[in-house]
């Protein structure tokens, strides 16, 4: 009341005190009065008191406002639909329990906080399913070289998406378009509260927050401001405390360390903020920074993920990076996931080899040669493990050392006879034409041959992919084989080869011209791996 009063004064024009109006005014009164003592009728009185004793026009604004029991407010004096909404409600609540204000306040933000909870819970399921399902799918954009156009890619990409069930990527921001606008509907209610002057604010606070009206002020005034601007700031640190986006290398990992640095810089800014804003929002603004970093914390409990039937995020959830520090042993890699910070040490060998795949695709050959090294110093026997060192040694150059890692996996995949199993059965294969390739290329002709000549006594695999590495190590054959003039048998197995896949028959020329670089041109050009 006390600040509309103080609107209407600036807006109007004070009138003067009768004492200051004309002479004619008096004379009037004295008419008047003269009239009045002849009997003349009262009602010509009033109508004249009315008409000639009223001051001039803006005068009368000028009375009305200042004066008037029920101010009449412009419609922008009024708060939006929601700030009404949200003051009545707050007013019921006081109403009906008779708490004092803050405790109003802290509860209300408990409840709104626990409304939107299921959300948070939701939101995180379909980010799991998300991202279960969009490493499965085809790229948004055209890949380089594949001749499609944008519209073309865009369109498979959201049919596959469709088919898949993968839920809408509005789920990245749900959350947030729901807690944002929820902060500043009570910031934005309390503060108009506060600023009316509302019945029982200047009272209803606690400790030295008495006055729920008044701005920070005194030797305690800073206490509350700089609570609130620490809780954001470590809100910020706990979320991004294992984040693996912000290692990723590239522009996303660049945009997430960029927008990590934006959240916390604007602690500054939410410190001054809190300092210009009525201690009823300090009150809330208290609650819900708190009940953001409780929130927090409790999603990251295995347990507390249990119980909600959200996913417990386990070491190789997401591709690693890989944080190499000083020395060049193998013990100071670290690998940084979800979970923080760990030694590669602690994973098994099967686990030090997907690490390394996973390595391998970012072009970070020494590193993953140093995690295979790692695992093969735990079980030697590993024969997949073995295979990628031979296969990443090959692509260095180091001939040598790659055909001593390749025969040491077909050793141990034969220790026991040829094998049976599917996967070994294709280990053998992989580990067979690479040894070949890394003996030809040493000028060991004879020993690459033994290689590749093992492949073509197994017999044909069932397996797509497996068929189709058998007969990519039969095409070396007849390529080596080529090489030491025995063309006969090399046309045999390219034959072979044409008869699996028609793509082959473009190497026949190479035949007919008694290519001696064949082999030379495959191992460089073919693949990689």
């Amino acid at each position: 009341m006390r600040l509309f009063t103080s609107k209407i004064l600036r807006r109007s024009r004070l009138s003067p005190p009768l004492s200051q109006f004309s002479s004619s005014h008096s004379l009037f009164g004295s008419s008047i009065q003269h009239h009045h003592n002849h009997n003349r009728p009262l009602s010509c009185f009033r109508r004249c008191s009315s008409v000639l004793l009223s001051p001039p026009h803006h005068y009368c604004f000028s009375f009305s406002r200042r004066f008037s029991s029920q101010p009449n407010l412009s419609e922008s004096d009024d708060p939006f639909l929601p700030v009404q909404a949200l003051i009545s409600l707050l007013d019921a609540y006081h109403d009906a329990t008779d708490f004092p204000w803050w405790i109003i306040i802290s509860s209300s933000t408990v409840a709104m906080r626990l409304a939107l909870f299921p959300l948070v819970v939701l939101q995180l399921k379909k980010l799991k399913r998300i991202g279960e399902v969009l490493p499965k799918l085809p790229p948004p954009f055209p890949p380089p070289l594949s001749g499609r156009s944008f519209r073309d890619q865009i369109a498979l990409f959201w049919k596959e998406k469709k088919a898949a069930g993968c839920p809408s990527v509005f789920w990245f921001i749900s959350s947030f378009t729901f807690q944002v606008p929820c902060f500043f509907l009570w910031i934005m209610s309390i503060r108009r509260m506060s600023l009316d002057h509302h019945p029982g604010f200047d009272s209803g606070g606690f400790l030295w927050l008495q006055d729920l009206t008044g701005y920070p002020h005194g030797v305690l005034g800073p206490i509350f401001p700089l609570i609130i601007a620490g809780l954001h700031f470590t809100n910020v640190q706990v979320s991004f405390q294992k984040s693996s986006l912000q290692h990723v290398p590239g522009s996303l990992g660049l945009l997430t360390k960029i927008y990590r640095i934006y959240l916390q810089l604007l602690t500054l800014p939410i410190l001054i903020a809190t300092f210009n804003v009525p201690q009823g929002c300090l009150v809330y603004w208290l609650t819900n920074g708190s009940l953001s970093l409780i929130q927090l914390l409790c999603l990251r409990n295995p347990n507390v993920l249990e119980f909600l039937g959200l996913p417990i995020k386990k070491n190789p959830v997401v591709a690693p990076t890989n944080k190499e520090k000083g020395s060049s042993g193998v013990a100071d890699i670290c690998i940084l996931t979800k979970q923080g910070e760990i030694s590669a040490n602690s994973l098994s060998p099967a686990e030090l080899v997907v690490y390394s795949v996973k390595v391998l695709t970012d072009g970070r050959r020494d590193t993953a040669i140093r995690l295979l090294r790692l695992a093969l110093e735990k079980d030697p026997d590993h024969a997949r493990a073995l295979l990628i060192m031979g296969q990443t040694l090959l692509q260095n150059k180091q001939f040598a050392e790659a055909a001593e890692s390749l025969e040491s996996a077909i050793s141990k995949l034969l220790v026991a006879g040829h094998p049976t199993e599917v996967g070994k059965i294709d280990l053998l294969i992989l580990s067979s034409q690479w040894a070949g390739i890394a003996n030809i290329r040493q000028g060991k002709m004879e020993e690459g041959l033994l290689h590749l000549e093992r492949i073509a006594q197994l017999e044909e695999p069932v397996d797509p992919k497996i068929k189709a590495h058998y007969y990519d190590g039969l095409f070396m054959l007849a390529s080596a084989l080529l090489n030491v003039d025995r063309k006969a048998e090399s046309l045999k197995y390219l034959q072979m080869c044409a008869a699996y896949d028609p793509a082959y028959n473009t190497y026949f020329e190479f035949l007919e011209t008694d290519s001696t670089d064949f082999a030379s041109d495959l191992a460089s050009s073919r693949r990689d791996f």
